[in-house]
């Protein structure tokens, strides 16, 4: 996602030091796969290719990690944007089911990442807690808890006498390891530096724009008319997919994000459980490793691009309550407020794979609340699947599986 669907100064990229910058495209070069999109998804890509022995490259229109990455809160859980019996309007109880382990696989993932290359990012695997505070709310989340509980995930349900938070609890489900989270910028880079040496190139300010097909090979011209060859194309570039397909593959929306400054009272628990409450649209928080809060939600239909100002403000403003409401007792100051655009599709679930009219081009769009974990496992699947081995769970984010 390019940053003018960006608003506002982003947390992650303000606190973060640029850890490194990449050169432009200043020649024609080959590669066996172009990734488009210099973000956490083409990172993740550039990462598992390059280290399953592929030659690929990275081209990002504008700096590394700087449009959508950097507004992501990075609150990872398994669970996906709606709940079980919703989504069965969609799809089965099966691939509900199916897509909740691959979450968790895709958390094990980042997990065994950090394990072997530190931890630069400031990861935590944490519990995750799906709430409400409506009495009318407390059979949906007990409907969504006997899912995963016959299913084997490790959940508690919460109810108002068992609740450990200070807030409104009717009912929720507690998920065990449920979650986790990072700083997004910092772990974009860290796959990035472990990438390079095995042979990744990246180039940001390098924007594509033209991509034509051969019967062997796919060319795409850059911005100053330097050229790369390759295999295969792969699109990371979120939601903004014009230059490749007229299709809409999701629907479009834009969510808000505010951050604190550093609070001194911030009880444990809070530091080791993500939040997300029922409501529609819901909010979702956490901290962060110097003691903020970070709460996004409210969420508004994308129409023409980002809201004005005042609309901003508006969804800033209810966010603020929000969490002053959830902590009436800590002294809350507002540092950061930034906006941007995400796209979602009614089966919650992200596409990764090959186009069906053009095997060439391929997507790895990590839709919805979960882009990052679907990310992952585009990045675990389809460099497998560019060696000849398809995964059986690919079919779940086929290309074909709907139209939007």
């Amino acid at each position: 996602m390019g940053t003018q669907y960006v608003k506002g100064e982003s947390f992650f990229t303000r606190i973060n030091k640029v850890t490194k910058q990449y050169e432009y495209l200043t020649e024609d070069i080959e590669a066996d796969v172009i990734i488009v999109g210099g973000g956490v998804t083409g990172a993740i890509l550039g990462y598992y290719f390059s280290k399953s022995g592929v030659n690929a490259v990275i081209l990002e229109k504008s700096r590394i990690a700087h449009g959508s990455t950097s507004i992501t809160t990075s609150l990872l859980q398994y669970e996906l944007d709606s709940n079980a019996e919703e989504l069965k309007k969609d799809t089965s109880l099966e691939n509900i089911v199916k897509s909740y382990k691959l979450g968790l696989k895709a958390l094990s993932e980042i997990e065994n990442f950090i394990a072997q290359y530190g931890n630069g990012c400031d990861f935590k695997r944490l519990d995750s807690f799906l709430y409400t505070a409506k009495d009318i709310e407390v059979k949906e989340i007990k409907e969504e808890y006997h899912v995963r509980k016959e299913n084997d995930f490790q959940v508690e349900f919460i109810d108002k006498v068992s609740n450990p938070s200070g807030f409104d609890v009717k009912a929720g489900v507690l998920s065990k390891n449920g979650g986790a989270m990072f700083d997004p910028y910092r772990f974009t880079h860290s796959l990035l530096d472990a990438s390079l040496s095995n042979g990744l190139r990246v180039y940001e300010n390098t924007e594509v724009i033209k991509v034509e097909y051969e019967d062997d090979a796919v060319n795409v011209e850059t911005v100053y008319g330097y050229k790369v060859r390759g295999k295969i194309i792969i699109v990371a570039t979120g939601y903004n997919t014009s230059l490749f397909t007229n299709r809409d593959f999701g629907v479009k929306t834009t969510t808000f994000n505010i951050v604190t400054k550093p609070i001194d009272q911030i009880e444990e628990l809070y530091k080791n459980v993500i939040f997300r409450d029922n409501e529609d649209p819901y909010n979702y928080f956490r901290t962060t490793e110097d003691n903020r809060l970070i709460i996004g939600g409210e969420d508004l239909d994308f129409l023409h691009g980002i809201p004005s100002e005042a609309i901003c403000n508006e969804s800033y403003t209810k966010l603020e309550q929000r969490i002053k409401t959830l902590f009436p007792n800590l002294s809350i100051d507002i540092e950061y407020k930034y906006c941007g655009a995400f796209a979602s599709t009614k089966d919650n679930l992200g596409f990764l794979g090959k186009d069906p009219k053009n095997n060439k081009l391929w997507y790895c769009l990590g839709y919805g609340a979960n882009g990052i974990l679907f990310a992952i496992l585009g990045g675990m699947m389809l460099s497998k699947l560019y060696i000849g081995e398809e995964d059986e769970d690919l079919k779940l984010f086929r290309i074909s599986r709907y139209d939007c």
